[in-house]
């Protein structure tokens, strides 16, 4: 069990899964996954969710090693999604006499999963408390954050929020590397389409003092609170990050690459304050999208392809509609040899979003770029950065 302190009272029983190559079965995680739980050691005990089924001996082996001799009284589940309820029924089985807490939905929820699960059940609303001793927990519900049956826990005595998926991010808890990075591909790949209910969390949350965030991926975060609820606020409004410019570019012989290449050194001659530049036909997608939504500026550049998109692009526009994204300039440039088409579906699936700026002109490459198709990368890269 991880060596991380919360209090006496409260205490982490997660487990790291190192062995996971793609969490929900389509996003890379490089650096495993974190499942997070916790117990509150009072008169009476709550565990706070469980863990996925991979690691479930190790989880339980955690939870009776905190659990020194006693029985828990209580488990709270804030997330039915498997990889927080997997364990359950492993732990029913060892302690029968724990009481389930969650809302109707997660009761419904559990019995699709799980059908058949036997045990107490204590149904909770919208600002009811479980007090455990010293120890009093208030319920807030959370739908769409990112499932229907989503709440959050918040400790009263030691100003703890149990937030759920909420300020989650990819990789293991001993992972180095910078919380904002893989947590902004967390929010937008998990999250990102559901903005109004995560400005509907952070405004309950707004009305509590917290200590910390014990999220159910990544760090337990407990210094410069601001920091990560600014940057949920900014996330959750659609607003950019940063001033920048991404370009998607999904190349097939490599001519469009090119094209993109030299729009990338223009834009960058031509003083902007960041260019980022991803072949999407071989980088990660899920990195793609974060930095769309990261940018105020994205410029699609794609092959034509059967009469339309190439394929690996109309992915990343089905994306970026599906978690609708919005407030942004986009300019486009396609490549077609003989029927240039591209343009046409990108425009179709931008008309389907909010607070999309066209950025102009539209380039038309045919096949290689020429002198003529060079200017008018020259006057989009004026355009982009004037």
């Amino acid at each position: 069990m991880k060596d991380i302190t919360i209090s006496e009272s409260v205490v982490y029983i997660g487990v790291d899964d190192k062995e996971l190559d793609l969490f929900e079965s389509q996003y890379e995680v490089p650096n495993g996954m974190a499942y997070n739980s916790y117990v509150i050691l009072d008169d009476k005990i709550a565990v706070m969710d469980t863990a996925d089924s991979r690691v479930s001996e190790i989880w339980l082996g955690n939870l009776e090693f905190a659990l020194q001799g006693r029985k828990p009284d209580y488990l709270v589940v804030d997330h039915v999604e498997p990889d927080h309820s997997g364990s359950i029924a492993a732990m029913l089985e060892k302690y029968p006499d724990t009481v389930l807490v969650g809302n109707a939905k997660t009761f419904a929820f559990l019995e699709q999963f799980y059908p058949g699960l036997k045990c107490e059940k204590l149904t909770v609303k919208e600002g009811d408390t479980l007090s455990l001793g010293s120890h009093t927990l208030t319920f807030y519900m959370a739908p769409m954050v990112h499932w229907p049956e989503v709440m959050v826990s918040y400790e009263s005595s030691e100003k703890l929020l149990f937030a759920a998926d909420a300020f989650g991010k990819f990789g293991t808890l001993d992972t180095d590397e910078d919380w904002a990075c893989e947590a902004r591909r967390y929010y937008f790949n998990i999250c990102g389409k559901y903005g109004a209910q995560v400005q509907a969390l952070l405004k309950k949350a707004a009305a509590l003092e917290i200590n910390m965030i014990l999220p159910l991926h990544g760090p337990l975060l407990k210094e410069d609170l601001s920091y990560y609820i600014g940057l949920y606020d900014t996330w959750s409004k659609y607003e950019p990050e940063n001033k920048g410019i991404f370009i998607a570019c999904a190349s097939i012989h490599g001519n469009t690459l090119a094209a993109a290449e030299k729009l990338k050194a223009m834009l960058e001659e031509r003083g902007a304050e960041k260019v980022s530049l991803s072949d999407i036909t071989r980088e990660d997608m899920a990195e793609a999208i974060e930095d769309a939504f990261r940018y105020d500026r994205l410029v699609i550049m794609s092959a034509s392809y059967d009469g339309g998109v190439f394929p690996v692009m109309e992915e990343f526009l089905a994306h970026l509609r599906d978690k609708t994204y919005r407030n942004r300039k986009v300019a486009i440039v396609e490549n077609g040899s003989w029927a240039p088409s591209a343009g046409r579906v990108i425009k179709g699936y931008l008309d389907q979003l909010k607070g999309i700026e066209p950025v102009e002109p539209m380039v038309t490459i045919r096949s290689a770029l020429t002198p003529e198709t060079e200017a008018k990368l020259a006057e989009l890269a004026d355009a982009l950065t004037k």
